[in-house]
């Protein structure tokens, strides 16, 4: 698991511990990635000793359960519990991944270790600060461009061909999964884009409806914002909707390569 940027660049400590109840038979321990810019001090990793058979089979069913139930301070983002927002991407047991999709049985190792998106400013507990990413989306402008009027009686048609082009790029959730498991981002992310990014760039670059490619095509005319991709497809591994950023960044380079 890759080092995170952690406040004051201080080591993690070990925490408190919150045991489970005395009747529990099926115990498992969460440590979890605490730190609170308030209280300040050292980042620390809590121990949670949760009764499975009083819990839900999510990973993010557990969190819920700690923070209604043993400690109301803890911090995380949830919201759809179906794998569709991307709110709740964590690190949990090393790979980043949706807390909602990661059932606690798939962790083999006694302890269940959740930490917050490697890489990112931490805003609190396992809340990372995404607004840098975000603004790196909005710079892509993602959405259709088409100064042709559509037609009067109908949407912009597509063949089934044309609209296959899209699958396996629609899907993205802007998890950002895999944007903060690449190592080129964390050396670069200030000027790489990302794999998410550059993914959800494709999308509209594939799609037979848009009618800007160059002009998308220029604003990668840079050394860094596509090709410090270095092809290490720890963005493909890692996302937790079986998508191929690593390819859609491998198209756009072709894009580029033919306008030459």
């Amino acid at each position: 698991m890759a080092d995170f940027f952690l406040p004051q660049n201080s080591k993690v400590v070990d925490g408190r511990h919150y045991p489970a109840p005395p009747t529990a038979k099926r115990v498992k321990t969460f440590r979890v990635y605490r730190w609170d810019p308030e209280a300040g001090g050292n980042p620390r990793l809590d121990r949670y000793d949760i009764d499975l058979d009083q819990c839900g089979p999510m990973v993010l069913d557990a969190l819920v359960k700690i923070k209604n139930e043993v400690d109301t301070s803890l911090t995380f983002r949830r919201s759809c519990r179906e794998g569709i927002c991307g709110s709740c991407a964590m690190n949990i047991d090393g790979t980043n991944t949706l807390a909602c999709l990661k059932y606690i049985d798939e962790v083999k190792s006694d302890d269940v270790k959740i930490y917050p998106l490697p890489h990112l400013q931490v805003i609190k507990d396992l809340v990372p600060d995404l607004n840098g990413i975000f603004e790196q989306y909005r710079s892509i402008q993602p959405w259709l461009k088409n100064d042709t009027p559509p037609p009067a009686d109908s949407e912009r048609l597509q063949s089934v061909e044309d609209r296959a082009k899209l699958d396996g790029l629609w899907e993205c959730i802007l998890c950002f999964c895999c944007t903060t498991a690449c190592p080129s981002y964390w050396w670069n992310g200030d000027k790489y884009l990302g794999p998410a990014v550059l993914l959800q760039s494709y999308r509209w670059l594939a799609d037979s409806r848009d009618a800007k490619a160059d002009e998308r095509l220029d604003q990668f005319e840079d050394p860094f914002k596509v090709y410090r991709c270095h092809t290490i497809m720890n963005c493909t591994r890692t996302c937790p909707k079986d998508l191929n950023p690593g390819q859609a960044i491998g198209e756009i380079k072709k894009k580029l390569v033919a306008r030459v």
